[in-house]
């Protein structure tokens, strides 16, 4: 559930509330008072009528007071018994007294419907509609009204109709009104989410960067000073090492389909820019893998096409399982590599052959 729908339940829960006090406020301060005074043709019909309506509501109290939506069962049930107690207590009522201080029902009920149908809007205005129509139809079948009792019908019906219905607009705007605030508040905070996210990455990506150039500048300074030779085999195994780790960074940084091939792709590239004859393939449709997931991954093939010196076989292989990557070359010293939480490590030595293989189970 959304935080604009728990919005709406909210406004829908609180106006329940407001109704079942409305409903009982009428019940025993408007409606008691004229079912014991006034005389009816079957008092007890009059009587039985209010005890269901006062049953009904008490029922509903027991989810509304919690602020709990009323079960669909208990709805429609109680639906019907207001419906037949309406009917009940118009049958109650002489014919010549009906919209009148004796027919307390006929405007009482929609309440009832209101406490009921809140969050119902199509099938509490069918309700509603329903029991006018009934009303009027018993109204009318006792014999013709003269105009007074037109009057007083009419008079009574538009009181309570439109009292009633526009509660139900009263809701539906708060319940807009609350949906879009929280929509607004949800799409903010999305957006305050983004931007914690997008600093992150920025100031990692920040520190990354720092610690490959950190890395970088002692080995110039001391080419620079004369302190390495160039033409040291060690000394070159290091800038082709720090060369192909920030050519792996900077493409991190590209927007591109398949973010892992592109990586392997340009470490492959500064292997061959030194010479190395570098074999490449790919195999499987590409794989979503997490940033760092893919720096662990890469991380000893770098290491390893770093020490190649003629010759290099380069694979990516994805399955549904695993995404692998698994390099072979000449280099004359082993490169060592460890198995992370994540990825999984294996190499040796093969002759004048090295072989390292890096997995991730997906």
């Amino acid at each position: 559930m959304t935080e604009a729908d728990r919005a709406g339940e909210h406004v829908h829960a609180t106006m329940r509330v407001v109704l079942v006090c409305a409903t009982t406020v009428l019940m025993f301060g408007l409606a008691l008072r004229p079912l014991l005074e006034q005389d009816y043709r079957h008092p007890g019909l009059a009587v039985l009528a209010f005890a269901v309506l006062a049953g009904v509501t008490g029922c509903c109290s027991r989810w509304v007071l919690r602020r709990r939506p009323l079960p669909a069962a208990l709805a429609l049930t109680g639906t019907l018994l207001v419906l037949a107690a309406a009917l009940t207590a118009t049958l109650a009522v002489a014919p010549d007294r009906r919209f009148q201080a004796p027919d307390w029902a006929y405007g009482l009920v929609g309440w009832h419907f209101l406490l009921l149908l809140l969050d119902r809007v199509r099938v509490l205005v069918t309700v509603l509609a329903v029991h006018v129509a009934l009303s009027t139809a018993l109204f009318l079948h006792a014999g013709v009204p003269d105009r007074a009792a037109l009057g007083t019908a009419g008079t009574a019906t538009f009181s309570a109709v439109t009292v009633q219905l526009a509660v139900v607009v009263i809701t539906r705007v708060l319940c807009r009104g609350s949906r879009e605030a929280a929509a607004v508040a949800e799409e903010r905070d999305r957006l305050r989410t983004r931007m914690l996210a997008a600093e992150q990455w920025q100031k990692g990506r920040r520190d990354l960067f720092t610690g490959q150039l950190g890395a970088v500048l002692p080995l110039l300074a001391a080419l620079a000073d004369g302190v390495t030779d160039p033409r040291d085999e060690e000394a070159q195994r290091q800038c082709a090492l720090r060369a192909t780790q920030l050519r792996r960074l900077f493409a991190q940084n590209d927007e591109v389909p398949d973010p892992l091939v592109h990586e392997v792709a340009a470490c492959v590239d500064v292997a061959e820019r030194r010479g190395v004859d570098v074999s490449f393939a790919v195999s499987g449709a590409a794989v979503s893998v997490p940033v760092a997931v893919r720096q662990e991954l890469t991380g000893p093939l770098v290491k390893a096409l770093s020490a190649a010196r003629l010759r290099a076989r380069v694979s990516v292989l994805r399955t549904g399982k695993d995404v692998r990557i698994a390099v072979i070359t000449d280099a004359h010293t082993v490169v060592a590599a460890t198995s992370t939480a994540s990825v999984e490590v294996e190499y040796g030595q093969y002759g004048e052959f090295q072989r390292l293989e890096t997995r991730w189970r997906n």
